[in-house]
C-alpha cells in the first residue's frame, strides 16, 4: 500500500519505471521483501479493500463550510471508445463544461481547508446531484456547489438535516437575497476545482494506461490518499470565529 501511494506523489508517470528504477534501486532498506515487477502488479489488486478502509479513516472534519464538485475521469480518447474492452459495460459517456468524455466521475466534498469529507465514484453519465445525499449525511452548516447542483428537492432534503445547499442561479431563475457572507464564500468555490486539478496533474487519478478494472480502482484510491498526505493543500485560510460572528450579524 505504501509503495502504491508513494507512486502517486513521486512525479513518475509510469509505475514500471518507478518500481524498477526507484523503489528496487533505492528503497530496498525500507522494503526488504521486494518482489519482481510482474508480481507487484499481480499483488496490487489485493490492496483495493485495505485502501478503501484506510481512506475512510483519513477524512477531515466538517467545519460548517463545505464545497462539492464532480471531476471527469476519461479512460481513453473519444476516438478509441469502441475499441476499449477493459471498461466495457462500466464506463459511460458523460459531458462536462469542456466537452464529452468516456469514463467515470469522482465526486468530492471538501472543507474550507481542502480536506476531503466525502468521495464517491460513478459512471460518467451520472447526474452530479445523485451522490450528494450519501456524501453529506454527517455534514452541517453550508454546502456550496455550481449550477449543476440546483434542485429544489435536494435543497429541502439537505436543509431539513441542517445543511444549507447554496448555488449560483441560472439566467432564467428569479434572484433572491443572499447574505453577503454566502456570496463571498460562493465566489471561493474554485477551491474544490483546484483540488480536482491537483488530483489530476499531481496525483494522477486520470490516465489511459489501465489494463485492469481493479487496478484502476487501486490507482484512484491511492491517488486520493496521496492527496490527503500533501503538506500544503488548497485552503481559504479562514478564521471560523470571525465567520460565525458575520453569520450572527446577518451579513
Amino acid at each position: 500500500m505504501t509503495i502504491i501511494i508513494l507512486f502517486q506523489s513521486s512525479g513518475f508517470r509510469n509505475f514500471k519505471t518507478y518500481y524498477t528504477g526507484h523503489v528496487c534501486a533505492h528503497l530496498r532498506k525500507e522494503f526488504p521483501g521486494l518482489v519482481s515487477y510482474q508480481r507487484m502488479v499481480e499483488l496490487q489488486s489485493q490492496a483495493a479493500l485495505p485502501l478503501t478502509a484506510f481512506l475512510q479513516t483519513r477524512f477531515g472534519r466538517c467545519t460548517g463550510i463545505s464545497f462539492v464538485d464532480g471531476a471527469s475521469i476519461a479512460i481513453c480518447h473519444n476516438r478509441r471508445i469502441e475499441s476499449n474492452k477493459v471498461f466495457r459495460g462500466l464506463a459511460r459517456r458523460g459531458k462536462t463544461s469542456v466537452g464529452w468524455f468516456y469514463g467515470f466521475k469522482v465526486h468530492l466534498v471538501i472543507n474550507d481547508s481542502g480536506e476531503l469529507l466525502g468521495v464517491m465514484i460513478t459512471a460518467g453519465n451520472v447526474d452530479d446531484r445523485k451522490p450528494v445525499p450519501a456524501m453529506t449525511k454527517k455534514l452541517f452548516g453550508k454546502l456550496f456547489g455550481d449550477r449543476g447542483y440546483i434542485s429544489q428537492k435536494l435543497f429541502e432534503e439537505r436543509n431539513s438535516r441542517g445543511l444549507q445547499l447554496i448555488t449560483k442561479l441560472k439566467k432564467n431563475m428569479k434572484n433572491k437575497l443572499m447574505p453577503m457572507i454566502d456570496k463571498l464564500l460562493l465566489r471561493k468555490r474554485a477551491l474544490i476545482e483546484t483540488v480536482n486539478d491537483q488530483l489530476k496533474n499531481i496525483c494522477q487519478i486520470e490516465h489511459t494506461r489501465h489494463r485492469s478494472k481493479i487496478n484502476f480502482l487501486v490507482n484512484l484510491l491511492a491517488a486520493l490518499i496521496a492527496y490527503i498526505y500533501q503538506e500544503k493543500k488548497p485552503s481559504l485560510n479562514l478564521h471560523h470565529d470571525q465567520i460565525e460572528a458575520l453569520q450572527l450579524a446577518g451579513f
